[in-house]
């Protein structure tokens, strides 16, 4: 009898997480960053300080993109910021404007939150996050 190559059965390859939202994260913080009016390098620096030319080719090809499971924890917490602005702002313009205005609270000590996460420091992301999380009452 002769021998036949038989077909392996293999499981369908489940994408990584960082592999599945990557583009829309990337989609989604590049909406963000422009209705903040962020610079090229404030928006780099809110990722984590990713490279000009990667971050180009992200924004370029944002469906290609693969951004590091820190990258994605740092949109979240970005998109997070985004959506409590707006609950708490509900008029577009001043939700918008909220992230540059000089802030009061013993968090900001009279900077805006744009100045106090350009430290680029990941605990910074979660500290604003958390301050209006308080303030929404969460």
């Amino acid at each position: 009898m002769p021998r036949t190559a038989t077909a392996r059965r293999t499981a369908p390859v489940t994408p990584a997480p960082e592999d599945r939202l990557s583009g829309t994260a990337i989609e989604i913080f590049a909406r963000i960053a422009a209705l903040w009016k962020l610079s090229i390098g404030e928006q780099r620096t809110l990722l984590g300080g990713v490279p000009e030319s990667t971050y180009f080719k992200y924004l370029k090809h944002p469906q290609s993109a693969r951004l590091s499971p820190d990258m994605l924890e740092r949109i979240s917490h970005v998109l997070g910021i985004f959506k409590s602005i707006n609950v708490l702002l509900p008029r577009h313009e001043a939700a918008d404007a909220w992230i540059r205005r000089s802030n009061d609270a013993s968090l900001f000590k009279g900077r805006s939150a744009l100045e106090y996460v350009l430290s680029g420091r990941f605990e910074d992301l979660v500290a604003v996050r958390r301050y209006l999380d308080a303030m929404r009452g969460w």
